[in-house]
């Protein structure tokens, strides 16, 4: 029976390891308030310019709130998202070794998709076909590119992303899930988004638990940068010079010793005559008076080295705007509208700007244009600003 007794070593031993593992691995395993404030004010700051981007290409007002902070088990991943969803997966290329997952609603992205393809959202497409999921990864490229050039800013260094991937996420069915971060424990970042009238929603982020400690690391402790080097090298002239500090001890100890004062011992004391010194070294500048007919020959040599230059020269009939839905829909004799009247002067641009303003001729079977108007001097700097 006493074989089946536990020693008092072994009993020490499951109270003391036991309970040590546990609390280290419940620390692991969560986040601290101030690790969650700082992963809020990251994604805060990211994604407000993202906000700004998707606005852009979607020409509606989106608002994308300050979002909360989670960490959820990979296990529960089918309780937080019981509904298929989009799911677009960005990596990092530089600045930081880990990636992140973007997941929002199915019916979401089919309005932005519906948004980009030129409709106006109020009936967007039943189903994501690759042209609506091609849309949307696109809007999540630019949306994550301007996040990363913020994510540059507030960690000073070089922050680079992959073109993401995008695929529809059915957890309970095991489809899509190969782009959820290969980690047990993950960071659940929840933003609001607002799109227009048209989507009042969430807007996911998921990254492994040790990514987004890593990024609280990186913050909180930001590598050394240049400073410290470009400051040194503006302390360096001050220390420039050095046998001040010698003269002054030398000083010192013939003080000591009765004797006459020196006469290099007031040496550094009476330095300071700078600006005495200054003026004594300053004298006026002299120029080299140029005649006009030099300067004439000079400017005329150097405007010979350019009259070889080539330059390419349009002549634009007109310009329009459509959008991708518009331009899938064309066909042979389909005719896209300018927007310029019948006969109304062309432009005529050197290296595309606007210098001159002219009409269409036929010379020999071939086109050709006649100058009517020369932009004025004033105008065409305007245009170059």
């Amino acid at each position: 029976m006493s074989d089946d007794m536990l020693s008092q070593e072994e009993i020490d031993a499951l109270l003391n390891g036991g309970g040590d593992d546990s609390s280290d691995s419940n620390q692991e395993e969560e986040l601290t308030e101030i690790e969650k404030d700082a992963i809020g004010e990251i994604g805060n700051i990211s994604f407000g310019s993202a906000a700004t981007a998707l606005s852009t290409l979607l020409n509606q007002k989106v608002e994308i709130t300050t979002p909360t902070v989670s960490v959820v088990r990979k296990s529960e991943l089918s309780d937080e998202f019981p509904k298929p969803h989009v799911a677009v997966n960005v990596s990092y290329t530089e600045g930081f070794d880990g990636s992140n997952l973007l997941v929002i609603k199915t019916t979401d992205a089919q309005i932005i998709a519906d948004l980009m393809l030129g409709g106006d959202g109020t009936n967007p497409h039943g189903e994501l076909g690759e042209l609506h999921l091609s849309a949307v990864q696109e809007a999540m490229n630019q949306m994550m590119g301007s996040a990363s050039t913020s994510m540059s800013t507030v960690f000073n260094k070089r922050v680079d992303i992959s073109p993401p991937s995008i695929d529809l996420m059915d957890i309970n069915s095991n489809e899509g899930t190969d782009s959820i971060p290969d980690a047990d424990m993950l960071v659940q970042v929840s933003f609001k988004l607002k799109v227009g009238d048209l989507i009042d929603s969430r807007i996911m982020q998921l990254v492994p638990l040790h990514f987004g400690k890593d990024l609280v690391e990186q913050l909180m402790n930001p590598e050394p940068m240049q400073n410290p080097e470009e400051k040194m090298s503006y302390e360096e002239p001050p220390q420039q010079p050095a046998p001040q500090p010698q003269n002054v001890r030398a000083s010192a100890t013939e003080s000591s010793v009765p004797q006459p004062t020196p006469q290099h011992a007031p040496q550094p004391r009476a330095e300071p005559s700078y600006q005495n010194r200054r003026q004594e070294n300053v004298h006026p500048a002299a120029f080299t008076d140029f005649s006009q007919q030099e300067r004439v020959s000079v400017d005329q040599r150097n405007l010979d080295m350019l009259l070889d230059i080539p330059l390419q020269v349009t002549v634009e009939l007109g310009r329009t705007k459509r959008s991708v839905k518009d331009i899938l829909e064309l066909s042979q004799g389909s005719i896209i509208e300018l927007d310029k009247l019948a006969g109304e002067p062309v432009d005529i641009l050197v290296n595309q700007k606007l210098i001159a303003k002219g009409e269409v001729v036929v010379i020999d079977e071939n086109f050709g244009v006649r100058v009517t108007e020369i932009i004025s001097q004033r105008d065409r700097l305007e245009k170059l600003q």
